[in-house]
């Protein structure tokens, strides 16, 4: 590993050997070699170099993919699973043995403590196993706090976490899931205003949406908590770089699935289930939670806490039955988290809202193509095509090309509808080779 000097060594070293500069040091070598002109061509950014490399090293093309829909193509710096990979973190199992688990459990606090930061949330658990087991399991906290027993969600909820959330509430006969129709791509408020009543123990909403679209999140906060429903939210964490944190908007549960934090494309997982949130739900949040505290001579230290799990209490007290979570995939989050800060977060959300609003200004106006939905988008949105969406992804997938996700399957009234993403990975050359084959 490269460590820089700082201006005060290099002085001292120059001082040591009896010269005032660098200059100075290298003054007898031949001009020639000391300033060559090698004709170097420009530098190149990691994300750059890393596409060079693997261009190089590949005999066959790398397939350009546009596919969202939940799980997420972004660059991940080098330095994420270097240090992630270190051998205490992957060997270590459990942190139930403080006196043995402080660096481990360190790690586990310093992930809640940038999560509620980003949420602006109260609380944060040590990691859920993905985005929708975090929200059914939100759902459940609701239904226990509340003692009502319906839930309504938009029409625009991820079809996968919606299903998730049937398979968990599939034994709870009286609980009834309500859709909110969203014609224009978000959810329909004044639908939502008639479904509200007080049998209602929550409400959905993902933002951005399944579709990629802004849900008008900022009219939600008075009327669901008008009736004494609590409301949940599922994000995108890239996004809170640019959108503002659910925290701001009256939320009372905030999960989301933390794959964009670092965590590689691979085959379905392992990904990172994120929960937050608000202190007067603390005790009926599943999963563990590290806190920080002090032994007997005041030094710091840090410790499981409230465990409302099965391993600690009678099996039918325990709030829920995760047995254990993806800490590893936490302590990428928080590497990434922690090289990108918050000014990075920023730079990346705005570059993703600026390709992904570029992809789509240019394949609106291809002939026979248009923008499904007018709502304002962050990364991913739905076009509309001239023919099925599946025959134009088969023909584009032998190009190279996965031309995003097919919506038929899961909204038949969406036929002819592909939805795209593209974020900091799409160069200027991948946009342009997806507009000339939809062309």
């Amino acid at each position: 590993m490269f460590i820089p000097t700082t201006e005060y060594e290099k002085q001292e070293m120059l001082r040591r050997m009896g010269v005032s500069s660098f200059r100075d040091l290298i003054q007898n070598l031949p001009q020639n070699l000391l300033y060559p002109n090698l004709k170097l061509p420009p530098r190149l950014t990691e994300l750059e170099l890393v596409r060079e490399v693997e261009g190089l090293a590949s005999k066959q093309p790398k397939l350009i993919s546009f596919l969202g829909a939940g799980a997420y193509e972004h660059f991940i710096p080098a330095a994420v699973w270097t240090l992630a990979m270190r051998g205490e973190f992957v060997t270590a199992y459990t942190p139930y043995q403080a006196e043995a688990s402080q660096g481990t459990l360190q790690a586990i606090y310093e992930f809640q403590s940038l999560i509620c930061e980003l949420f602006q949330m109260d609380v944060c658990n040590a990691s859920m196993y993905d985005g929708a087991s975090s929200l059914a399991e939100a759902v459940l906290m609701a239904l226990r706090h509340t003692g009502r027993n319906k839930i309504i969600y938009p029409r625009a909820l991820h079809p996968h976490a919606l299903q998730t959330i049937r398979t968990y509430l599939s034994e709870l006969k009286e609980v009834e899931l309500v859709e909110i129709s969203c014609p224009q791509g978000v959810m329909d408020i004044e639908f939502l205003r008639r479904s509200m009543d007080e049998s209602v123990a929550a409400v959905v909403v993902q933002h951005p949406n399944f579709f990629g679209c802004l849900e008008p999140v900022d009219q939600l906060d008075s009327l669901v908590h008008g009736c004494g429903a609590l409301l949940i939210a599922s994000v995108n964490p890239v996004s809170l770089g640019i959108l503002s944190s659910p925290g701001t908007w009256g939320v009372d549960i905030a999960v989301a699935e933390g794959q964009s934090l670092g965590l590689p494309l691979e085959y379905g997982g392992p990904y990172l289930g994120i929960m937050t949130c608000k202190e007067f739900l603390l005790r009926r949040m599943p999963g563990r939670m590290c806190g920080m505290t002090v032994d007997q001579q005041g030094r710091r230290g840090f410790v499981l806490t409230l465990q409302a799990r099965e391993q600690h209490i009678r099996r039918e007290k325990a709030t829920s039955n995760i047995c254990t979570n993806v800490a590893l995939c936490a302590l990428a989050a928080t590497v990434y988290m922690g090289l990108l800060g918050p000014q990075g977060l920023k730079e990346l959300a705005e570059l993703n809202l600026q390709i992904a609003q570029d992809l789509a200004e240019r394949l609106s106006k291809l002939r026979g193509f248009s923008l499904e939905f007018k709502a304002p988008f962050f990364n991913e949105f739905v076009l509309k095509t001239p023919a099925p969406a599946e025959q134009i992804q088969k023909r584009l997938l032998r190009e190279g090309i996965l031309a995003g996700l097919p919506l038929s399957p899961f909204y038949p009234e969406l036929k002819n509808a592909l939805l795209l993403c593209a974020t900091e990975t799409k160069s200027e050359k991948d946009l342009e080779k997806l507009v000339r084959a939809l062309r």
